[in-house]
Formats: structure tokens, C-alpha cells, sequence
């Protein structure tokens, strides 16, 4: 038996993103695909004392209407220190500040020489399931050699080269997703459950589950682990 994920990136996602690496053997960015303005791929949330704010990083898009995520390039490199002066600013007094944000400031620096969207959203997906001690095995859907160009048998071609029996996804994929499709080539079909999360310290009430996972980090540190479903075990202490 082996589980697998396959979905687009994310820029920082929230907690349930990490909870579902979690769950699988194999995480699959699916970046192959067409880049979707005013979406997740390239911003998230944050909470503010004036509520929530969107973090952005800004790509090319004029005229490249059709360019998959992987081809979208980062336009500015400026955003790295407008973020990191946003974070500061609005985490300060988080009570873990101290302990994540030079966790969090490493990674930007790192990210800050990147050109892709994709390689920005990887390297924050990489280095934050090694926070959280998640040890999924992560890859690009371009490492395995496909050929179908059907959106659902697309998916099962990559669950079948990647050697898995056992295909997990979000609700939202219930719109197009072939579940019979799926098991007729012997793919079992789990929908993730995202409900029952726990609250932890959060600054600025009312209580927002949706915001990006620095979110928790910033306020729990080491204990952020303890706010997931998937992870079971304490995260190295080195």
C-alpha cells in the first residue's frame, strides 16, 4: 500500500495543506498546470490587528495568459523584504516570535535568489515539513513521464508510475474528480476531512483557522504539531 497526494503548490499554505503531506507516502507538486491569477499559488493570509492581509508575490503574467505554474516567474525581488518587514511587524508579540521568526527569515533569504514560483513555494513547503519533522517523500509531477493529456487519467498515470495504490484529495476535486475512473485501475480514492482542528494562542481574535501555517508556527513554535491531525510525533528538538 502507498498513499499519495498530487496537487498544485502553494505559497506558505495553511495547516491542513501540511496535515495532508503528512497523511501520504508520496507528496506530487502538480505544477504542470495553468497558472490561476488571484489564487493561492503565489499568496496567502496572515492575521493583522486589522484583520486579515494577504501576503503576495508578485509574478509575470502580462500577456502569458496560458503559462503553467512552473514557467511563472517571480517579477520582483523586493516582496522578500516587504514580507519579512510584514511578518515582523504583525508577529511580534506572538509568543514564539523569537524562536521562529530567524527560522522563517533563513528561508526568505534563500528564497530571494529563486526566479520560479514553483522553486519558492518548494523550498517553503521543504523546509517546513523538516520543521514540523513531517518526512513525506516530495517531487515534481514533471519527474514522472506521463502521456495523457485526460485530466483524470493524467492523475492516475502519475499514481501508477509513482508505484501507488491509494490517491488522496480535497473536497474541492469532487467537481471533476472520476472516482469510479480511479478504482477501475485499482486506485482507492480518499477525500481528506479538514474539519475538527484545534484552536491554539492566536493573536488578534476572532479565531481564524484559514491563514497560513506561519501563523501557527509563529504562535505555538515547537508545539505546532500538537495543532495537526497527521502529525503524531513530537519534532526533533536540533
Amino acid at each position: 500500500m502507498k498513499k499519495i497526494i498530487i496537487t498544485q503548490s502553494n505559497y506558505i499554505p495553511w495547516k491542513g495543506y501540511f496535515d495532508s503531506i503528512a497523511l501520504v507516502d508520496e507528496f506530487v507538486l502538480y505544477d504542470e498546470v495553468q497558472y490561476t491569477r488571484r489564487d493561492w499559488r503565489n499568496r496567502n493570509l496572515i492575521k493583522t490587528s486589522q484583520g486579515l492581509k494577504w501576503l503576495t508575490i508578485p509574478v509575470e503574467v502580462k500577456g502569458k495568459f496560458y503559462q503553467k505554474i512552473k514557467e511563472t516567474r517571480v517579477s520582483n525581488k523586493k516582496w522578500v523584504k516587504d514580507h519579512l518587514k510584514t511578518i515582523q511587524f504583525n508577529y511580534a508579540k506572538a509568543r514564539c516570535f523569537k524562536e521562529v521568526f530567524p527560522f522563517l527569515e533563513e528561508i526568505y533569504l534563500q528564497v530571494e535568489k529563486l526566479d520560479y514560483l514553483s522553486e519558492v513555494n518548494f523550498l517553503f513547503l521543504q523546509k517546513i515539513c523538516r520543521f514540523l519533522n513531517i518526512k513525506t517523500t516530495m517531487k515534481f509531477s514533471w519527474e514522472y513521464p506521463y502521456k495523457s493529456e485526460d485530466k483524470n487519467l493524467r492523475l492516475i498515470e502519475i499514481c501508477k508510475l509513482a508505484g501507488a495504490t491509494d490517491y488522496y484529495s480535497g473536497p474541492a476535486a469532487k467537481n471533476y474528480l472520476d472516482e469510479n475512473l480511479f478504482e477501475e485501475h485499482g486506485i482507492k480514492v480518499h477525500w481528506l476531512d479538514f474539519s475538527g482542528y484545534k484552536e491554539y494562542t492566536q493573536l488578534f481574535p476572532p479565531f481564524e483557522h484559514g491563514v497560513s501555517i506561519i501563523d501557527l508556527l509563529l504562535n505555538e513554535g515547537k508545539e505546532s504539531w500538537k495543532y495537526l491531525k497527521y502529525v503524531k510525533n513530537e519534532p526533533d528538538k536540533n
